[in-house]
């Protein structure tokens, strides 16, 4: 039998870039065609390299893996060691599924010549029957985690969240977002949203009206202003000296967020390091430290259902 390189490269491209196209869209990140087709473009080489049989490393179940972890890396910003575990999985679900469907397609097509070449099926079938099974396997995939996803009970979905910033603490209702995978970029530290109105317990009046210019690091100017209005009205004087003391006490908790999502592309949340937080459910009651909460300056539901938001991998781990 004929073996065509370029034909095998080509499918092989085609291949890998829906299935990493599946797995982002399935992880909930930001879609980048450039670095899919990177990505896709080293997954068809491997696939050129194992039909070759030049070297058998190329074979070893060791080297495939390590392959689809930096095919992964190339094309998702993982952000940790954790998310590229769990990425790398979803990409070997979505794979499967594909693999599966694309057979089943084959079965039905009856093509004439097909072979397994180290582990890479070859053969005289249509191109777009490659495609279809990524289309079949894309919508199935998609169908269950639906399905999966719209089977979480409510109770499980929401939880209360008692955020405790410098000996206070605010308690509210929280969504229990599968998709938040929100970090302090320098620390790493996972990041709880939450409407800027219900943290005027916790967080003093002086920062929560200069957020914009706490992020731009106008720290200095802010604490001038209000001296200067201290000084120009007795009656709050000390009042306003006091307030803007508040902010060097604060000063070592401010961490700024990047993100990409709540309705705005390349935004800033201001956020402050807890104590630590509790996490509220039916079955228990769980303490964690090193959480950043992130004021958001507007209503995160339509109907206040809740009030802040928190990653799903914060509450089970």
């Amino acid at each position: 039998m004929t073996i065509y390189l370029d034909v095998v490269f080509f499918e092989n491209v085609c291949m890998d870039y829906i299935i990493l196209v599946a797995t982002i869209v399935l992880m909930k990140r930001k879609f980048k065609p450039v670095r899919i087709l990177i990505s896709s473009v080293l997954g068809a080489l491997y696939a050129v390299l194992t039909v070759l049989n030049i070297l058998p490393l190329y074979n070893s179940m060791i080297f495939k893996i390590l392959v689809s972890i930096i095919m992964i890396y190339i094309a998702v910003d993982t952000n940790g060691f954790k998310n590229l575990f769990k990425t790398v999985l979803i990409f070997y679900l979505v794979s499967f599924t594909f693999g599966g469907v694309t057979l089943a397609l084959l079965y039905f097509v009856k093509p004439e010549d097909i072979l397994m070449k180290n582990g890479i099926y070859i053969g005289t079938y249509p191109v777009k029957t490659v495609f279809m099974g990524g289309i079949v396997g894309f919508a199935i995939i998609s169908a269950v985690f639906s399905i999966i996803k719209n089977r979480i009970v409510k109770s499980n979905t929401y939880c209360e969240v008692n955020m405790v910033i410098n000996s206070k603490n605010v308690k509210t209702k929280s969504l229990v977002d599968t998709g938040n995978f929100l970090k302090e970029p320098i620390t790493g530290m996972p990041v709880v949203i939450a409407e800027q109105n219900i943290l005027k317990e916790v967080i003093p009046n002086i920062i929560l009206k200069n957020v914009e210019s706490i992020i731009n690091g106008e720290i200095d100017s802010i604490r001038r202003q209000h001296l200067v209005h201290a000084a120009s009205v007795s009656h709050v004087e000390i009042e306003d000296e006091e307030e803007a003391d508040l902010i060097d006490k604060y000063i070592t908790r401010f961490k700024v967020i990047p993100f990409d999502s709540l309705g705005k592309q390349n935004g800033i949340l201001l956020g402050l390091k807890a104590d630590y937080i509790e996490i509220i459910t039916e079955e228990e009651t769980k303490r964690k430290e090193n959480v950043v909460v992130a004021m958001y300056n507007k209503d995160l539901s339509k109907n206040g259902d809740y009030h802040a938001i928190i990653g799903f991998e914060v509450v089970t781990s």
